[in-house]
Parts: C-alpha cells; sequence; structure tokens
C-alpha cells in the first residue's frame, strides 16, 4: 500500500479498525486465480505475534476448499467520504484547492487455517454475535435459537482464521491541510451527517 508519511496509521487507529465491529473482503490468491469474499470477522489479539482474524465461509464458497498460494489479505475498511474543496478556508484565500477523498484503511497479511469442526464454529459464532449485537437493548444470544437449528446452521459454514504476519495501515485524514481547512472539513461532514469521519478527522489532527 502507497503511505505518505503524514497518512501512516499508529497503533490506536490499527486497534480501531481491527476491532469495530465490521466486515471486510479476504483475498486468497489459489491455483485457479484470485478469490475474495466480503466476511464478518473478529479479532482475536492472544493469537501468535499479531493475534489473528476469525471468520467463516459458507461451505458452498470455494475459497476456503482452495488452497491459498503464500500469505492472504484482509482488507479492513474505515469510514470514508468525499471532500469538497469548497469546505476549505484556502478556497478563499488563494483558490488552489481540488476535491479528494478521506478515509481509513488496513491491508491485513497472514497465513489462512481452516476450521471445520463444531466446538470452534459454536465459540465463533457466539463471539462474533456478542460483539455485533454489544449495542442493542434487547441482545440476541445464538442460545436463544433451538440447538437442534443451530447444529444444521453450523454444519452450512466453514471457519477461517487469518493468523496475522504484517499490517501496512493508512488513515487520510487531513492532516496534511492547515488548520482553517481541517475545521471546514469537520463542519462540512458533520453538515452532511457523516459525523463517524468527521470524529476521525478531529482525532488524526490532535495526533491520537
Amino acid at each position: 500500500m502507497y503511505i505518505p508519511a503524514h497518512f501512516a496509521a499508529g497503533p490506536d487507529v490499527i486497534h480501531d479498525l481491527l476491532t469495530r465491529p465490521s466486515a471486510a473482503n479476504l483475498v486468497t490468491m489459489t491455483s485457479h486465480g484470485l478469490l475474495a469474499t466480503f466476511l464478518p470477522l473478529i479479532y482475536d489479539p492472544s493469537i501468535g505475534e499479531h493475534g489473528a482474524l476469525h471468520g467463516h465461509l459458507a461451505r458452498t464458497n470455494s475459497q476456503w476448499s482452495e488452497p491459498a498460494i503464500g500469505e492472504s489479505l484482509v482488507i479492513i475498511q474505515g469510514a470514508d467520504a468525499y471532500i469538497s474543496p469548497s469546505w476549505y478556508a484556502s478556497k478563499a484565500e488563494h483558490g488552489r484547492v481540488v476535491p479528494t477523498w478521506n478515509y481509513s484503511t488496513a491491508h491485513v497479511y497472514g497465513k489462512l487455517a481452516v476450521h471445520d469442526d463444531a466446538a470452534w464454529l459454536g465459540n465463533h459464532v457466539r463471539q462474533l454475535t456478542k460483539l455485533n449485537e454489544a449495542r442493542s437493548e434487547r441482545p440476541w444470544s445464538v442460545d436463544d435459537a433451538p440447538e437442534r437449528y443451530v447444529s444444521g446452521q453450523l454444519r452450512a459454514i466453514v471457519g477461517i482464521e487469518l493468523v496475522i504476519t504484517r499490517i501496512e495501515a493508512k488513515a487520510k485524514l487531513s492532516q496534511n491541510r492547515p488548520d482553517k481547512d481541517i475545521d471546514g472539513v469537520v463542519a462540512g461532514l458533520d453538515a452532511q451527517g457523516h459525523r463517524e469521519i468527521a470524529a476521525d478527522v478531529a482525532r488524526a489532527r490532535q495526533g491520537s
């Protein structure tokens, strides 16, 4: 990934991208070419040197059964939005401004392993559900469903684990703009309802 120094994501940004409830693209190189699947993932920091990402694929999805060649890649995307040059104070001062796009992303590389046993899958889907139900007033649990039904659903999926070998992460959040321009970006994003990335831009200026 191309990462200019002022857009290099720090440890806090990387941790947020890895741990927030989200889905990402799993990309593997196989003997039949590139395969990719968009799937929800959960981060486990206790595995290996850099942790691991856990997910699951439909049993009918051939990506799990096609052996990955070399490292596999998970592309995690944070909030993103178009940035209008009309938001910059610099527009009124000299007019030398152009549009851009702000975003945060992480390319997570690792060794892919397959888990095809009910115990691993049962634990995984419970953890994944707990993470994504955490903000609900009445969180749903896997155990709310009949046991026989859950067992049948688990037989229809296969677990995958990406043991992380390295991470390349970028946070392009107007860090290269003057403070007055950043003020305009935050205000413009807020006005359009892009509050998550507006907060990301504000935090990036503070260096957090």
